[in-house]
């Protein structure tokens, strides 16, 4: 059987009551579930800032323990290649020695040049990854905190939200598909939730323009749906809210 307007209209408005009790208990809750989200996300980012700051000094460790035992194999040679000087014949072999004793002692400079560095890279990384430590465990307890706080208040609620859930979707099933669709887009776009608003001071209660009073009289005839010129909600008379109130 073919619903009336004013059934239809009956039902968006229980629809938008429904959503509006809803839109409160999250108002109550305000940025809290936005604050705890982007706190989570900045302890995912500083864990994985600690992790690879902890792997870039292991690597850094390891090179200067190799470049040690290079020292130790170049000193070693050095080593060698002054005993066997001692056993030369002739200049040649003395000029080829005494080159790769060169080399050597060039080979440990750069070495400890370069352990030099290594140690001042941990150095930087140490305070960094001390400061990411001090500034992860700020933020926990900054999450814990808020989580507390938003389990609390959500704790509070929570029986509520979910009756008015059910409600909703219950309401919803009354509703035409097309009419829902036009009415959850026009929630979406609208900063306070409302899709369907009443006449109030000759104006339309959800962006307060003035509304002609023939078209006034139309949607107190209650014979289709009418929307406002001006933001596209669906508009529905004082009395009508007054009369589904006292229902």
């Amino acid at each position: 059987m073919e619903k009336t307007v004013e059934q239809k209209l009956q039902a968006l408005w229980n629809l938008q009551t429904i959503h509006t009790q809803i839109d409160k208990i999250y108002q109550v809750r305000g940025e809290l579930p936005i604050e705890v989200a982007d706190l989570e996300d900045e302890v995912a980012g500083l864990e994985t800032r600690i992790e690879k700051i902890r792997v870039e000094l292991d690597a850094a460790e390891d090179s200067i323990v190799n470049r040690k035992n290079l020292i130790k194999d170049a000193q070693a040679a050095i080593k060698k290649y002054e005993t066997q000087l001692n056993e030369v014949k002739n200049n040649r072999e003395y000029d080829a020695i005494a080159k790769e004793i060169e080399i050597q002692g060039l080979e440990i400079q750069v070495l400890e040049k370069k352990i030099r560095e290594t140690e001042f890279e941990i150095s930087n990384k140490t305070t960094k990854y001390e400061k990411a430590q001090e500034d992860l465990e700020e933020r926990q307890k900054d999450l814990v905190a808020k989580q507390e706080e938003l389990a609390n208040i959500t704790g509070e609620t929570e029986k509520d939200e979910k009756a008015l859930l059910d409600k909703a979707e219950k309401a919803e099933k009354k509703i035409d598909e097309r009419l829902l669709i036009a009415y959850n887009r026009l929630r979406k776009n609208a900063k306070n939730g409302l899709a369907v608003v009443t006449i109030d001071r000759d104006s339309c209660s959800g962006c307060f323009n003035q509304i002609p009073p023939q078209r006034q009289l139309d949607i107190r005839q209650r014979k289709k749906i009418i929307v406002c010129e001006h933001c596209g909600r669906i508009l529905i008379d004082e009395e009508f809210t007054n009369e589904n109130a006292s229902a």
